[in-house]
């Protein structure tokens, strides 16, 4: 996380060693300066933001959490809210692009934040609301 021109970014490393920044809405700096506060991680700025957790001490550690955990940690809480849907990491993507969408933003910014594919799913479902066939 960085701020530039008063608004906060995240930088998200993805896979193949890809970075992808973005600006963060403004409900999303409040989460995160919360959880940055609560977990004590601001003393280390550039330090990684989910992490792992040591063995017997409860104390986040400074090694990354992995993926796999990541993923494990979303189908647990999707189970515990008895959420049938196979749901996983890009799922928030998603569902962040679609509400973005539907409060008016642009296809082309929207597609700033979307992998290849998602571009490509954002087009056609694009095309289907403007009633465009064949696209």
């Amino acid at each position: 996380m960085y701020v530039q021109n008063w608004r906060l970014w995240v930088r998200l490393h993805e896979k193949g060693g890809k970075r992808h920044e973005m600006p963060c809405h403004h409900n999303l700096e409040t989460y995160l300066q919360a959880f940055i506060d609560g977990c004590g991680l601001a003393g280390d700025p550039k330090g990684f933001l989910f992490r792992t957790i040591g063995r017997g001490t409860e104390k986040l550690t400074e090694t990354p959490l992995p993926q796999a955990n990541a993923y494990a940690k979303i189908r647990r809480r999707a189970a515990a809210a008895k959420i049938q849907t196979k749901i996983g990491n890009h799922t928030f993507r998603a569902t962040g692009i679609t509400a973005y969408l539907r409060n008016g933003g642009t296809l082309e910014n929207a597609a700033a934040s979307a992998s290849p594919d998602e571009v490509k799913q954002l087009q056609l479902l694009s095309s289907r609301e403007r009633g465009v066939v064949g696209s």
